[in-house]
C-alpha cells in the first residue's frame, strides 16, 4: 500500500519588490492575564507598538470577557488599528492576545493574519505564533487527507486542529498532544476562556519572556514589550517550557526531553529592537560588540565611520570607539514613508531606496567612508548605498558587514531568499567586491560573532546558538524540505516512521 502526501499547501506567500533585500521576521507575540478590569486589550495594544518592528502589515487582538471572546484584525499598523479610544469598549476583559507580522499579500492576506481563533468542544482559543514550522506541509497535507477544513495558509492552524483532535481530557493536555508533533521554532501565547499557555520551542530559537504589570502577568516576543507595558521582567521563558497561568497563578510544565538551548543569532544581528534584553544578553551591547570585533578583525584606515541606519549604528558606534575614528551620520534614513510596493510605478517603486536613505554630503564630501551595515542578503540595497555615498562625494568606501556572510536560507521564521538569490553564496569575496563597487569589503567572523555574545567562540561540535544561515548547520531536521526534495510519494512504512518520529 502506498500512501500519497497531498500537493504542499503554499504556506508564507510574500510578496516583494524584485530588488528588496531586507530581513523580514515572521511577527511579534504578546499576552496579558490578569488586567484590571477590561484593559487587557489596550495593555496588549500598547506590547504590539513595541513589537511593530516585527511585523508591520497587519496585527490582531483577541479579549475575553465572561468566558466570551472579542477579536479584531486587520491589516496596517498597530496604531492605525488599536490606537482608537473606544478599543476597551469593542474588546473589554481583563485577558487578551495579540500579534503582529509581516504576513501575505494577495487574496490569502486577510485569512492569516492572527490571533487564529477556533470554538473546540472546550470552548474557544486564541493562538499568536511567532515562527515557522519544519513540518507544517506534512502535518497539513496529513490533516486535509483525514477530513480536516483549513481557512488559512499558515501553520498556526496546524497546531489549532491538532489541540482538537487530541483525545486528551484537559486543554493544557491538549496543547502539549500538539507540541509534541510540531517541529521548528516557535513561540506561542494562547488564549482560552479560563487561562492563558505560554511555550518556547525545544531550543529556543524565537525567543519569548515573562512579566507583570501589578498583579497582571503577560507574555511578550521582547523585553522592550514589558518596558511600554509598564511591566516588570520576570524571566525568560525557558526553552521547551510551557507556562500555565489563571486565576491561580502560573506554573511551569517541561513535558518533554531536556535539550541544550540554541537562540537564533539574527535576534541579536537585526530583529529585536536594541533596547531589549534577550536570553540575558542586551541587543544593544552585542551589537556594540559585533562592530568593535569589526574594527579588530578587519580595520582600515579611514576619516569616518558611517552606519546604514537603523539596524547598523550600535555596531558602527562599537567600530568607531575601538578604532577612535569618527563616527558621522552619513546617511539619514525617513522614518515617515510608506510601504514601497504603493508606489504608483515601476521607477518609483525602484527609487524607494533613495527615499529611505539620503547621503549627509555635508558628512561625506572629500572622507574615506566605513559603511557599517547589519548584514548584506542580495547586495541590491548595498550597492544603491554605496553609490549614493561615492555621489555625494566620498573618495573611498569600505563595506563591512557585522554579520558573517549569509550563505543558507532559514526556515525557522526568518523571511529569507532561496540560496540562488543570497550574493554571499554565489559570488567569492572578490566578486562581491568588484559588484558592490567599493574599495574594500569585509564580514565579521563567525567567531567574532560569537565573541561578541560572550563566548570564547563557536563550539563546532556543539553550537551555543541557532546560526545555519552562517554555516549550513540547522538545529533541526527539515521535514517538509527533505519531502520536497525526495519526492511527495512515501510508502505506508516509510510515512508511519515520519509520524512516530
Amino acid at each position: 500500500m502506498r500512501h500519497h502526501i497531498a500537493d504542499p499547501v503554499v504556506h508564507r506567500e510574500h510578496w516583494r519588490e524584485p530588488e528588496d533585500d531586507q530581513l523580514r521576521l515572521e511577527c511579534g507575540v504578546c499576552g496579558v492575564w490578569g488586567a484590571d478590569e477590561d484593559e487587557g486589550s489596550a495593555i496588549v495594544a500598547l506590547g504590539l507598538h513595541a513589537l511593530q518592528h516585527r511585523g508591520q502589515e497587519a496585527c490582531g487582538i483577541a479579549s475575553v470577557k465572561d468566558e466570551r471572546f472579542h477579536t479584531e484584525r486587520h491589516q496596517g499598523l498597530v496604531g492605525e488599528a488599536f490606537g482608537g479610544a473606544d478599543l476597551m469598549t469593542r474588546m473589554p476583559g481583563r485577558a487578551a492576545v495579540g500579534h503582529t507580522r509581516y504576513s501575505t499579500a494577495g487574496g490569502s492576506f486577510l485569512r492569516n493574519i492572527q490571533p487564529m481563533f477556533a470554538d473546540l468542544d472546550q470552548g474557544g482559543i486564541a493562538i499568536a505564533h511567532n515562527g515557522n514550522l519544519t513540518n507544517f506541509k506534512f502535518l497539513h497535507s496529513q490533516l486535509v487527507s483525514e477530513g480536516a477544513i483549513f481557512q488559512s495558509t499558515s501553520d498556526s492552524e496546524v497546531i489549532l486542529h491538532l489541540i482538537a483532535r487530541s483525545r486528551k481530557a484537559k486543554i493544557v493536555d491538549r496543547f502539549i498532544d500538539a507540541l509534541a508533533r510540531i517541529e521548528g521554532g516557535y513561540a506561542l501565547v494562547a488564549q482560552t476562556r479560563t487561562k492563558m499557555i505560554g511555550a518556547r520551542d525545544p531550543l529556543g530559537i524565537r525567543p519569548l519572556v515573562l512579566g507583570q504589570v501589578g498583579e497582571a502577568w503577560v507574555l511578550a516576543s521582547e523585553t522592550c514589550a514589558l518596558d511600554m507595558m509598564g511591566a516588570t521582567f520576570v524571566r525568560d521563558i525557558e526553552h521547551g517550557e510551557i507556562v500555565v497561568i489563571d486565576d491561580s497563578g502560573l506554573r511551569s510544565l517541561k513535558p518533554f526531553p531536556a535539550r541544550v538551548a540554541r537562540p537564533c543569532l539574527f535576534e541579536y544581528v537585526y530583529f529585536s529592537r536594541p533596547d531589549s534584553v534577550v536570553n540575558g544578553c542586551s541587543v544593544y551591547e552585542v551589537r556594540k560588540e559585533m562592530g568593535r570585533g569589526l574594527a579588530r578583525e578587519l580595520g582600515v584606515d579611514a576619516d569616518i565611520v558611517v552606519p546604514v541606519p537603523d539596524s547598523g549604528v550600535p555596531a558602527a558606534l562599537g567600530y568607531a570607539q575601538e578604532s577612535g575614528i569618527p563616527y558621522e551620520m552619513g546617511i539619514i534614513r525617513s522614518h515617515y514613508l510608506g510601504r514601497t510596493f504603493i508606489q504608483p510605478s515601476q521607477g518609483a517603486r525602484q527609487k524607494g531606496v533613495r527615499m529611505k536613505h539620503s547621503p549627509n554630503k555635508s558628512a561625506l564630501a572629500g572622507k574615506r567612508v566605513v559603511l557599517i551595515d547589519d548584514s548584506i542578503v542580495r547586495g541590491t540595497t548595498s550597492l544603491k548605498l554605496v553609490r549614493a555615498v561615492r555621489a555625494a562625494g566620498a573618495t573611498e568606501v569600505h563595506l563591512r558587514s557585522a554579520s558573517p556572510q549569509i550563505l543558507f536560507p532559514d526556515f525557522y521564521g526568518i523571511d529569507m531568499p532561496e540560496r540562488a538569490q543570497l550574493l554571499a553564496a554565489n559570488k567569492t569575496l572578490e566578486e562581491m567586491r568588484d559588484l558592490l563597487e567599493v574599495d574594500s569589503l569585509g564580514f565579521l567572523s563567525i567567531d567574532g560573532l560569537y565573541q561578541a555574545m560572550g563566548e570564547t567562540g563557536r563550539n563546532n561540535a556543539a553550537p551555543q546558538f541557532t546560526d545555519h544561515y552562517f554555516t549550513g548547520d540547522y538545529p533541526t531536521r527539515l521535514l517538509d524540505r527533505e519531502i520536497e526534495e525526495g519526492g511527495r510519494e512515501f510508502g505506508a512504512k516509510q510515512l508511519s516512521l515520519l509520524v512516530s518520529a
